[in-house]
């Protein structure tokens, strides 16, 4: 018997572990991939919106030239400590890749969408003040927001009509959310820092 409940444990532990990412501790990018079709599909079926934030750090590269990857990895897990707690317990906060980061918001308008990306935006400077040991510059985001319906019906669609958001916030200036385009991918709607 308490070899069977040791095997359910290491079980339970293993699958843990493969749908986080080990720095951050938020989910990675294949759970999202699966939880972001997943909610797709749920919210096709029962009708209503779907939000999506593609959310990347500005200057991160800078950073890990100045001050080493294992700063690098100290603003991530911070950042990562900070998504996970600011996000609904419905959300998908995910370390997409790097410095990026997608979070997924079932049940969410557009206009929901573009505040909850406002919040966090704004919510990462604060947290990163009250950090007891901060030792490195403040990190900013820059968000590209995309909803379903209205920027696409897929996760590939949905993905990449938030990445051509995020890069608009990026040549934009920086530490600012802009909300997908129309099929043109001009963006709609800017707001900044």
């Amino acid at each position: 018997m308490a070899l069977a409940l040791a095997n359910i444990r290491l079980r339970a532990t293993l699958r843990e572990q493969s749908s986080r990412d080990p720095l951050t501790g938020l989910f990675n990018r294949r759970f999202m991939e699966a939880s972001l079709e997943r909610e797709l599909r749920r919210a096709a079926r029962e009708g209503y919106g779907l939000g999506l934030l593609l959310a990347d750090l500005d200057h991160f590269k800078d950073l890990n030239d100045a001050f080493g990857h294992a700063a690098g990895d100290a603003v991530l897990r911070g950042i990562g400590r900070y998504l996970a707690g600011a996000v609904r317990g419905e959300d998908v906060a995910c370390r997409f890749g790097g410095e990026e980061f997608v979070i997924i918001l079932p049940k969410a308008s557009l206009a929901d969408t573009q505040r909850r990306a406002e919040a966090l935006r704004d919510g990462i400077k604060v947290h990163q003040s009250e950090e007891p040991m901060r030792l490195y510059p403040s990190a900013t985001m820059s968000i590209g927001v995309a909803a379903y319906p209205e920027h696409g019906t897929s996760v590939d669609e949905l993905l990449l009509a938030a990445d051509s958001a995020m890069y608009r916030a990026k040549a934009l200036g920086r530490d600012r959310v802009v909300v997908a385009g129309d099929s043109e991918r001009r963006a709609i709607e800017v707001s900044a820092g």
